[in-house]
């Protein structure tokens, strides 16, 4: 074949990607502040939800050949009305528009995975819900999800698609190291599926750790035993992936005082701060003298005041922008962002 011969049967290419980036109505202010680290303005769609419940969704601006990035996690936002399930439907109808309108590529970026909990058969006749979950997503044409700190690792298993795994430790970790002196801490475990996440978050700030012994008698209660590992006289950190009606860490606070620590922060990735939460959790009802978790879930109104968000849209943007440009995003951390 000549020369001629092959630029005759050569598809000339004059194409720039395009990176949209939509928020849904649980999740707009960190959309927001995730375009705005990218440069980027949030794209216009409508989302709404009519007299009878149902939502509906509609692109007000061509998403054709872009890589569209979809901003929801699945959970409450009392300021916009929406239940977890509503976000998760939500999602699904932004990302079928977006196949129907001719996306490039569909990321679903969920900083919180609903349903997370509910992963494995703990009782005989239950479902894996989070498997459902990603069987939906992919279903209605979603390419990519991008999540952070899962409750638990098989989940990634449960989708044929990539799952980008972010984590919150790096921002966590520097802010208590900015904070305090590493002689001071001691980093605690609740329970001893949380025990190798700890490990490495002591590694992180350069101090020791401890893990604590607790029985589950039922769903959403739990009894604290003990805790293996001097704490005394430490202000001691309870890191945990999520914070939900804060039983189990006012429990665990309580263990950790009366084992003679100094004083007890909490942190964990996700505020999810259900039911009696906000009523359990002030210092005087908890014995926590600071709350540290980030804005994956929207905080809703009424919070404690010993409670601080951190935010996590530089992260969630680095990882869209080497998404986009197909850069590997574990480099992000170092290859250390499966904590399981």
């Amino acid at each position: 074949m000549t020369i001629t011969e092959a630029s005759a049967t050569t598809i000339p290419h004059d194409y720039s990607k395009r990176a949209m980036v939509f928020g849904g109505r649980s999740s707009q202010d960190l959309a927001a502040k995730i375009a705005g680290k990218l440069s980027l303005s949030v794209g216009d769609v409508t989302l709404k939800t009519f007299s009878d419940g149902e939502i509906y969704g509609r692109y007000e601006e061509s998403i054709r050949g872009a890589d569209v990035f979809l901003v929801q996690s699945t959970c409450a936002n009392v300021e916009t009305g929406m239940t977890p399930n509503d976000a998760l439907m939500e999602l699904m109808i932004m990302a079928d528009a977006a196949q129907g309108a001719s996306a490039h590529r569909i990321i679903a970026v969920m900083p919180w995975f609903g349903y997370a909990r509910q992963d494995k058969k703990s009782a005989p006749r239950e479902p894996i819900t989070s498997r459902v979950v990603a069987r939906s997503l992919e279903a209605v044409g979603i390419d990519r999800v991008l999540t952070m700190d899962l409750h638990a690792g098989q989940i990634q298993g449960f989708f044929t698609i990539p799952v980008d795994h972010m984590t919150a430790q790096p921002m966590l970790t520097q802010w208590f190291a900015d904070q305090y002196e590493p002689e001071e801490l001691v980093i605690v475990s609740p329970d001893a599926g949380r025990a190798k996440a700890a490990r490495n978050f002591a590694r992180k700030v350069g101090t020791e750790w401890a893990i604590m012994e607790k029985e589950r008698p039922k769903q959403q209660v739990a009894e604290i035993g003990y805790v293996v590992g001097d704490v005394k006289d430490k202000i001691a950190i309870i890191s945990d992936d999520m914070i939900d009606t804060a039983g189990t860490l006012c429990a665990a606070a309580r263990t950790v005082l009366d084992e003679g620590a100094k004083s007890v922060i909490a942190c964990a990735t996700h505020g999810v701060f259900s039911g009696p939460a906000f009523e359990r959790l002030p210092y005087e009802n908890s014995g926590l003298e600071k709350i540290v978790v980030t804005d994956t879930i929207p905080l809703r109104p009424g919070a404690p005041d010993n409670i601080h968000v951190l935010s996590t849209a530089g992260t969630l943007a680095d990882s869209i922008r080497r998404i986009f440009t197909d850069d590997s995003v574990s480099e992000i951390f170092a290859g250390e962002n499966q904590l399981f």
